[in-house]
């Protein structure tokens, strides 16, 4: 049974979150790509043993977010070193892993599905049938 993330993972992927969108905020990441972007960190998934921090981001405006990741892979241990005081009392610094954010992507395409002639019509034979029944 996958139980999901603990407490302390949900609370420190929190605080990595915060760490990092202050970083972004702030423009302290040197590369003209991450510099002209406005960059959205929607989740910080934390490993168990909290030395993995995956970072799932949305760059905004912008169709393929993979030269973004690929910007802020190559500046991982610039990040590590300029987010260390903000995380100054955990034990161990992590490892940052970026990915893009398919949820909004997700979001978009079950709507897209609802609003659909097929699902309009089945909807509306429900609810006739519903009519029909309390009649």
């Amino acid at each position: 049974m996958n139980k999901g993330p603990s407490q302390r993972q949900l609370r420190v992927g929190e605080m990595v979150r915060h760490a990092l969108t202050q970083l972004l905020q702030r423009g302290e990441i040197p590369d003209p790509v991450i510099e002209k972007t406005v960059i959205s960190i929607t989740e910080v998934s934390m490993s168990p043993d909290l030395k993995i921090a995956t970072v799932f981001l949305s760059p905004l405006g912008i169709d393929d977010p993979q030269p973004v990741i690929k910007a802020l892979a190559h500046n991982a241990k610039h990040i590590r070193g300029r987010i260390s005081p903000a995380l100054r009392q955990m034990k161990y610094m992590p490892e940052f892993r970026f990915r893009a954010d398919t949820s909004f992507d997700n979001y978009a395409k079950i709507d897209r599905i609802l609003h659909s002639p097929e699902v309009a019509r089945d909807i509306r034979h429900d609810d006739d049938a519903k009519n029909g029944d309390e009649e």
